[in-house]
């Protein structure tokens, strides 16, 4: 089998290649990411010489040079995590997000279309259903919560979803969408919630928190998530969305002071800052349908899966510390300069 994996060279996309080429070692995995400042191709460097994994610098929007890889590498499936993602960023530029997140997805979808009527499952997120209030712990997302969008970001992702449904709909495509809570684990960028404290922590530097820190978030281990996903496009029902959450609510705040406790430093290096706008207060995935369909549960608990991302940050400081350099950005040019 031929998978294309977008924005395989970001957080998520990247731990999934990793899943992919170690669990179907007879499967060829291709590679597509723009190489944005959040796609890191360093992150590929052990793989990038296995003879079943390709790599293509290219953005999904660019529709002449994605239709010429389909035609060089046959794709019977592609998954599509490219996405500017950064809620900030978003407020800041709302453009881009709506460029990528939506133009690039109907460019991979008309691929799809036009190359065999190929399978498609689009990567999403939880943020598409808005948010749920604090003093509610019995309220849930289920796939049937209606779309409350926040944020330019979680709107460019809730556009992409019901455009992925109409050409399921209206051409017949192929297709499969989920949404999942917060991501944390390895390779992830470190402008989010949980890389951000780890080494601004071990550097001793403030840890900003926005408001008093108290919105509540439903946390992932990113390995679940690719578990879920490889399920989803090998057993999951065409057509339908897929909820992916790990029942694992905590508040950035205890977040925070558990990775503060963790290395060992004080709690003065917390920062209390502005409160993002628009800010959901609470995330909350209800994932029964996915576990009573295709058999997923979650398998990290927090505990677990907390201490094995900030031995890996320590671990691995050759990864995080060219970011905060801005020194990755460079990374292409020198592995590509000579070829």
């Amino acid at each position: 089998m031929n998978i294309v994996v977008t924005g395989g060279a970001g957080f998520i996309g990247s731990n999934f290649i990793f899943h992919l080429l170690k669990k179907y070692p007879e499967y060829r995995v291709i590679c597509v990411d723009k190489l944005t400042y959040a796609g890191n191709l360093s992150t590929l460097a052990p793989i990038m010489n296995n003879p079943n994994f390709k790599f293509y610098k290219l953005d999904i929007c660019d529709r002449e040079n994605i239709y010429k890889m389909f035609e060089e590498e046959h794709p019977d499936v592609v998954v599509n995590f490219a996405a500017e993602s950064h809620v900030d960023r978003s407020i800041e530029d709302p453009s881009i997000f709506l460029q990528t997140n939506i133009i690039g997805t109907s460019v991979l979808m008309d691929a799809c279309r036009k190359y065999g009527n190929i399978r498609y499952h689009q990567v999403s997120t939880d943020e598409v259903y808005g948010d749920l209030p604090l003093d509610r712990p019995d309220l849930f997302f289920t796939e049937e919560t209606p779309i409350h969008t926040s944020s330019p970001y979680s709107s460019s992702k809730a556009g992409a979803d019901l455009l992925v449904q109409a050409y399921h709909r209206t051409f017949n495509l192929p297709t499969t969408i989920s949404r999942c809570s917060n991501n944390y684990g390895p390779y992830q960028f470190p402008e989010k919630l949980i890389p951000l404290m780890i080494i601004n922590c071990l550097n001793n530097k403030p840890l900003p928190v926005y408001g008093k820190g108290l919105n509540v978030r439903d946390w992932l281990y990113v390995e679940d998530h690719c578990k879920a996903i490889d399920l989803i496009i090998h057993k999951g029902k065409i057509g339908e969305i897929y909820n992916v959450g790990g029942h694992n609510e905590m508040t950035n705040i205890d977040i925070v002071k558990l990775i503060v406790n963790k290395l060992g430093k004080s709690e003065d290096l917390i920062t209390y800052v502005t409160d993002r706008k628009g800010h959901d207060l609470r995330y909350a995935i209800d994932p029964t349908k996915i576990s009573n369909e295709l058999g997923w549960l979650p398998e990290t608990k927090f505990k677990d899966g907390i201490e094995k991302t900030i031995d890996w940050y320590l671990n691995n400081k050759d990864w995080w510390e060219p970011i905060i350099s801005g020194e990755y950005m460079n990374y292409y040019e020198k592995m590509y300069s000579n070829r």
